[in-house]
C-alpha cells in the first residue's frame, strides 16, 4: 500500500461539513456509511436523495424548490434536475450584506482595494439599474472583456440578478480572439477594462476596445472602468460611458429575477480546437449546487475562511473561485503576473490577507519550485489549511514540494474538471489521506469511470474518463445549436448515452485518479486550454506560410507549444520570419499562444479527406506508434518529424 503523504487527523475529520453529511445520511436513511467510498457510492445510487441535501446543506434560497428532483434520469443528455424550482443565483451569493470583507483586490502594482458584503451589495444594485436602464432583461448576454477585478465580480451579479447571462474573457485576448467568443453570443452590454498590467508592462486596451464596440453591432453600451489609468479617455469608443458615470444612479435595492433551474447563466468557451470556439452555455442552479458541493464538502469551506484563486476571468477558474460568496467567505483576487513585481508576490499576499485555501496552477507550483522559493520559510501561512491545483497534472515532485517547502499540514488537492462541466469531477476530499501524484477522489455525486476502448471499466490501466450519469452542472447546451447535434457530438458520440470527457486517465488502487493528458489535440501550456485552430488562423495571414500544424510537446512536466510551417517554394525560415508569426499570434490571441518553437516541414500529413493530423504527429514527436497509417494520404510525411534535433532542447 502506498504511504500517504498527509492524512487528516480524527478530530479535524470529524469537524467536516463532510463527516457531518455522511452522519445525518446515517440517520435519515438508514445507511452505515463509514467513509469516503461509502459516501461516493450511496451518492451515485441516490441522486434523488442526495442533491437535495447538498440544497440543503448550502442553504439555498430560492422561490420554490418543488417536489420533482430529477426528470428523465436515464437521458444523456436531457435529464432536468429540479424542474420546478425557481432562483436566483446573485441572490445566492449576495445573502450576507453587512461589513464583513467580501473581496479583497489585488494586482501586481501593488494596490488593494477592499469590499464588504454591503458595498458588493451596493454597487451590485445601481450597476443592475443601470443595464436594465440600457434595456437588458432575462436571457439577454452582457460580456465582460476584463481583468479578475471587484468590476467583474460586480458586471456578474448585476447581471445573474436580472436573469442575463454573463460571459467573460480575459483582456490579453487580441481583437479576433474576443470577436470569436463575443460575435456569436450578440451581447447588449460590453463592460471593460481601458488596460491591464503584465509582469511589468502596462498594455492599454482603448484601441481594442474601439474596435470591438465598432465590429459587435448588437452592442447599446460599453461600460469602461479605469484600471490602468486613474481617469481614462474613451472618447474614442463607440458608445462609451465610464463606469462611475454608468453606476450613477440611487438604487439601493436589487429585484432578483427568479428563473428555472436551468436557466442559463454563463457561456463558456472551448478552445477552439476544429474552428471557432463552442459556446458553452451553463445553467444557474447547476453551477450553484455544483459549486456549493465542491467548496462545503471538498473543500470544508464556510463563512471563516478566506479563499484565494489565481485564475484570469477567461478560465471557468474564476466562475468556481466567485461561488465562494455563497458559502460566505472572503476572496481575494489578483491580476497580474504571479510572479510581479517579485516572485513571492502571491505568498506575500496569502500571509498578509490570511488566506486559508489558496488555489493556482500546477505550472505555478512547478515554477515557484524551481525559483527556489520556500514559502512556508519566508512567510507566515499558520492560517493555510489547503492548497488546490489544476489545469494540467500535478507532478510528483510538486506534491513533494508542496509538503517540504510550503506546509507539511494541510490538504493538497490536485483538481480536474474543465469548462465542459463549469466544475470537477475529481477533487479534494477532507476525510482522505492524499498520495503523491493523485487526485483525492472523484466527486460526490458524479458516476465518474475510466473505460477502455469497448466501454468497459478499468481499474489500475488508463483509459478515457467518462461520467455514467447525469450531474446538475452538465451544459444547458451550446449557443447557436438548435437541435443539440454539436453538443452531443462533444461529450456523447464516444459512448452513446455517456459524458466521455476527453481526459486519459486512470482509477488507481487507492481509488484516487491519476489524469495523464488530454486525449485530443487541445493544446495545454501552463494549464491553459488553447484550440490549435486559434493559432492556425493568425498564422495563415503570414504572408509566405502555406499551411500549418501545431501539436504540445511533453517538455519539463509542462506542455509546450510548437508550431510547424510548411512555406512558399524557395522560401527558409529564418529569424524575420518566426519574429513576424510570433508578432501576429501574440497580437490577436494571447501571449500563451505563442509557439516555443517554430519549425520549417517540407510537407504536413492529412487524411483521405484532407484534414491535418495533429495526434499522429505528436505521437512521432514523443516517439509513440501512430495508428490506421492507412487513413492518412501521405503517411511518409510522418517521419519528417520523427527525432527532431530542435526539439531536444
Amino acid at each position: 500500500m502506498t504511504t500517504p503523504l498527509w492524512q487528516p487527523s480524527q478530530a479535524s475529520l470529524e469537524a467536516t461539513q463532510m463527516h457531518a453529511l455522511m452522519q445525518r445520511i446515517n440517520r435519515e436513511h438508514g445507511q452505515s456509511l463509514a467513509d469516503y467510498a461509502d459516501l461516493h457510492a450511496w451518492s451515485i445510487d441516490n441522486l434523488e436523495h442526495f442533491w437535495p441535501l447538498v440544497w440543503e446543506l448550502g442553504g439555498v434560497i430560492a422561490e420554490r424548490r418543488g417536489d420533482s428532483v430529477l426528470a428523465r434520469p436515464d437521458a444523456m443528455p436531457g435529464a432536468r434536475w429540479f424542474p420546478e424550482a425557481r432562483l436566483n443565483f446573485a441572490e445566492n451569493l449576495l445573502r450576507r450584506r453587512d461589513d464583513k470583507p467580501a473581496l479583497v483586490a489585488c494586482d501586481e502594482r501593488g494596490r488593494r482595494r477592499e469590499l464588504s458584503y454591503g458595498q458588493l451589495y451596493d454597487r451590485v444594485a445601481r450597476l443592475a439599474r443601470a443595464l436594465r436602464d440600457s434595456g437588458v432583461t432575462p436571457g439577454d448576454r452582457v460580456a465582460g472583456f476584463v481583468p479578475n477585478s471587484e468590476h467583474a465580480i460586480i458586471g456578474m451579479l448585476a447581471t445573474a440578478s436580472i436573469g442575463a447571462v454573463w460571459s467573460s474573457c480575459s483582456p490579453d485576448f487580441g481583437f479576433n480572439g474576443v470577436l470569436d467568443r463575443f460575435g456569436q453570443i450578440q451581447p447588449k452590454v460590453l463592460i471593460a477594462t481601458d488596460g491591464y498590467t503584465w509582469n511589468g508592462k502596462s498594455i492599454d486596451t482603448r484601441e481594442r476596445l474601439a474596435q470591438i464596440a465598432q465590429a459587435i453591432d448588437s452592442l447599446n453600451r460599453v461600460v469602461v472602468f479605469p484600471f490602468l489609468h486613474d481617469a481614462p479617455d474613451i472618447r474614442g469608443i463607440d458608445k462609451g460611458v465610464a463606469w462611475d458615470d454608468y453606476l450613477s444612479n440611487p438604487a439601493s435595492d436589487i429585484a432578483f429575477e427568479a428563473q428555472p433551474f436551468d436557466h442559463p447563466l454563463y457561456i463558456l468557451y472551448s478552445s477552439g480546437t476544429t474552428g471557432a470556439p463552442k459556446c458553452i452555455v451553463h445553467s444557474a442552479g447547476g453551477s450553484l449546487l455544483q459549486h456549493l458541493k465542491e467548496q462545503r464538502l471538498h473543500t470544508d469551506l464556510d463563512a471563516d475562511d478566506v479563499l484565494f484563486y489565481y485564475t484570469t476571468c477567461g478560465w471557468m477558474m474564476w466562475n468556481w473561485l466567485v461561488s465562494g460568496l455563497a458559502c460566505e467567505a472572503t476572496l481575494v483576487l489578483f491580476d497580474g503576473s504571479p510572479f510581479a513585481p517579485n516572485p513571492q508576490v502571491l505568498w506575500e499576499i496569502a500571509a498578509r490577507e490570511r488566506i486559508s485555501v489558496f488555489g493556482t496552477s500546477a505550472k505555478y507550483i512547478a515554477a515557484c519550485e524551481k525559483q527556489g522559493l520556500a514559502p512556508g520559510r519566508d512567510h507566515d501561512l499558520s492560517a493555510l489549511r489547503a492548497v488546490l491545483s489544476t489545469g494540467s497534472a500535478l507532478a510528483h515532485e510538486s506534491f513533494d514540494y508542496v509538503y517540504r517547502d510550503i506546509k507539511n499540514d494541510l490538504l493538497l488537492a490536485s483538481i480536474s474538471g474543465g469548462t465542459d462541466i463549469v466544475s470537477c469531477f475529481a477533487l479534494g476530499c477532507p476525510i482522505r489521506p492524499v498520495y503523491r501524484g493523485q487526485l483525492q477522489c472523484r466527486g460526490l455525486g458524479m458516476a465518474v469511470d475510466v473505460f477502455d476502448d469497448d466501454g468497459k471499466p478499468l481499474r489500475g490501466e488508463k483509459g478515457e474518463l467518462v461520467c455514467t450519469r447525469p450531474f446538475p452542472s452538465m451544459p444547458v447546451g451550446f449557443w447557436n445549436d438548435p437541435d443539440g447535434e454539436r453538443y452531443r457530438e462533444a461529450y456523447f458520440s464516444t459512448f452513446p448515452g455517456i459524458w466521455a470527457h476527453g481526459d486519459y486517465a486512470e482509477i488507481t488502487t487507492e481509488d484516487g485518479l491519476i489524469i495523464h493528458g488530454r486525449s485530443d489535440a487541445v493544446l495545454n501550456p501552463g494549464g491553459v486550454r488553447i484550440g490549435t485552430a486559434e493559432i492556425y488562423r493568425q498564422v495563415e495571414k503570414v504572408e509566405g506560410v502555406l499551411e500549418s500544424l501545431c501539436i504540445g510537446q511533453e517538455w519539463r512536466d509542462d506542455v509546450r507549444v510548437i508550431l510547424f510551417v510548411r512555406l512558399k517554394e524557395d522560401l527558409t525560415l529564418d529569424d524575420a520570419l518566426r519574429d513576424e508569426i510570433k508578432r501576429t499570434i501574440r497580437a490577436n490571441t494571447t501571449p500563451r499562444h505563442v509557439p516555443a518553437r517554430i519549425i520549417q516541414v517540407a510537407d504536413i500529413p492529412r487524411t483521405l479527406s484532407g484534414k491535418i493530423v495533429e495526434l499522429a504527429v505528436r505521437n512521432v514527436v514523443h516517439g509513440r506508434p501512430v495508428k490506421n497509417q492507412d487513413a492518412l494520404a501521405n503517411p511518409e510525411a510522418l517521419e519528417l518529424y520523427r527525432d527532431l534535433p530542435e526539439l531536444q532542447h
